[in-house]
């Protein structure tokens, strides 16, 4: 394929939000233009691809667990080889817990597919990032530290690196399974916690590329789509009035396709607005 060609990627793509993200992908790009539909198994990815309806890029199933260690690493060597590099990426892959699940009995697969898989999906794509790329993660307004204890918040700002924010997504994890977190400042709800690490990951990772991927016009950013209305969210919530994943996902690929606006860079963005990481004074 020419390089000259754009390439799409989306990891959790077989149902939601992620397949409504794959189809208007492959509808808004161009004839030879390739987006990659990603699930952890050939079935459900199968059948994702014979719902899309028309498309006018074409659409590749590809499997990848994002929590796998080398998942990620292997299939960014995979698309380097075939195309020398990616231009979208949306990293919405997520493991969702309900009401009547035990945090400590969950969080460690949680953790391995939503925040580990993030901080791996970072690592291994964004250096693939061609000019005018896109690499947004998929999270939620709860990932600001608003909705944390301010005693906790040096857990999560100012980190430095991938590697500082899985340390701290790490060590939250542990007291979530041996139970001191139940007894301490740590939200019970734990999507909360795991939201502002992903946040801090795009974060810490932008402090070191705003520059240089500025000049290139590539946007790296978190997004909140906003309360969907799915299956998995109404067991929480009700969600009638709630838009489809469909009408949700208009805003994320607004953003893939529109011009990247320097103040967007880096931060969570709600409907193309940037959400404060931090409460004010």
């Amino acid at each position: 394929m020419s390089t000259s060609s754009r390439v799409a990627l989306v990891t959790g793509a077989t149902q939601g939000l992620g397949f409504a993200l794959a189809q208007g992908l492959a509808q808004r790009m161009n004839p030879g233009d390739t987006v990659y539909l990603t699930g952890r198994n050939y079935e459900r990815i199968g059948h994702a691809i014979d719902s899309l309806g028309s498309t006018t890029a074409q659409v590749r199933g590809e499997v990848l667990d994002v929590g796998h260690p080398d998942a990620a690493a292997q299939l960014a060597t995979e698309l380097r080889s075939r195309h020398g590099g990616v231009d979208f990426v949306v990293n919405n892959a997520v493991m969702r817990v309900g009401p009547d699940d035990d945090p400590a009995a969950v969080i460690d697969e949680y953790c391995e597919v939503n925040n580990f898989g993030t901080t791996r999906c970072l690592r291994a794509f964004t250096p693939l990032l061609r000019a005018r790329g896109r690499f947004l993660v998929v999270a939620s307004s709860l990932g600001t530290l608003e909705y944390l204890a301010p005693v906790l918040w040096d857990h999560f700002d100012g980190l430095s690196s991938l590697d500082d924010v899985d340390d701290q997504v790490a060590a939250w994890r542990y007291a979530v399974k041996d139970g001191s977190a139940r007894g301490g400042p740590w939200p019970g709800f734990v999507n909360i916690p795991s939201k502002i690490g992903q946040v801090a990951a795009v974060r810490a990772l932008a402090s070191h590329r705003r520059s240089s991927d500025l000049e290139r016009g590539v946007l790296l950013a978190a997004v909140c789509p906003g309360m969907m209305n799915t299956p998995t969210s109404a067991v929480w919530w009700d969600v009638t009035e709630a838009p489809t994943p469909a009408q949700a996902a208009v805003a994320v690929l607004d953003l893939v396709f529109d011009p990247v606006k320097p103040e967007q860079y880096g931060q969570l963005l709600r409907q193309g607005e940037v959400l404060a990481w931090k409460p004010p004074p």
